[in-house]
């Protein structure tokens, strides 16, 4: 199995993912930068899901597990 594209490294006290790390590019990302990338188009496999008034950064549904985050 490979590995993850994108890796949360950080979360908050609630749980909510704070930092992400691009385990291909080997750079990291806070939520509101991996939100802007996301919406540039250069993470085609994650979209943005408004979650309590909070942009978020989730994978897309499908049947591998090596692209969830978490």
């Amino acid at each position: 199995m490979g590995r993850k594209k994108v890796s949360v490294i950080h979360e908050n006290e609630t749980g909510r993912n704070k930092e992400f790390r691009d385990n291909y590019r080997k750079t990291n990302m806070s939520k509101n930068e991996f939100v802007s990338e996301i919406r540039s188009g250069k993470y085609d496999n994650y979209h943005i899901r408004n979650i309590n008034g909070v942009d978020t950064p989730v994978s897309n549904p499908d049947k591998s597990k090596n692209n969830n985050l978490g």
